[in-house]
């Protein structure tokens, strides 16, 4: 069964276009020093699928990635506490859904990222997935 996540990133560090030139080998969500965001990819699987979020200024979901490698040791740490996933970019939101519009949704009002808006990596329920994708007119499968 697959499991939903939401990746944050600084657009200024890592953009969506970055992830899309990776192709389908992905690259590493490394860099992350949060336990909790740690442990949460440590759950992932193979194809499980998440949010590409743009941080900062523009504050919104613009893409939906894959996980195409297990978590293993963070190659931009010799620190053996910090793991990574590897992900793909699947496809872009064909309109960015901001944090402005899931907050105004109020089936959205339980979701990590309007409750916990520091965690670079967290859970998405399956209804806020498909709450998401609908928003963005963005295809969940």
């Amino acid at each position: 069964m697959t499991s939903f996540w939401l990746f944050k990133s600084e657009p200024s560090t890592w953009s969506w276009d970055d992830q899309v030139a990776k192709g389908d080998a992905g690259e590493e969500w490394n860099g992350v020093r949060n336990y909790q965001a740690r442990n949460f990819m440590r759950q992932m699987a193979i194809g499980d699928r998440g949010f590409f979020y743009h941080s900062q200024k523009e504050k919104a979901v613009v893409g939906i990635v894959e996980v195409c490698a297990l978590a293993h040791p963070d190659s931009t740490t010799e620190d053996d506490r910090w793991d990574c996933v590897d992900i793909r970019a699947v496809r872009a939101f064909a309109k960015p859904v901001t944090l402005a519009d899931c907050k105004a949704d109020g089936r959205l009002g339980d979701m990590v990222l309007l409750n916990n808006s520091r965690l670079s990596v967290q859970p998405v329920q399956a209804e806020e997935w498909r709450i998401i994708c609908a928003l963005g007119a963005t295809d969940p499968d």
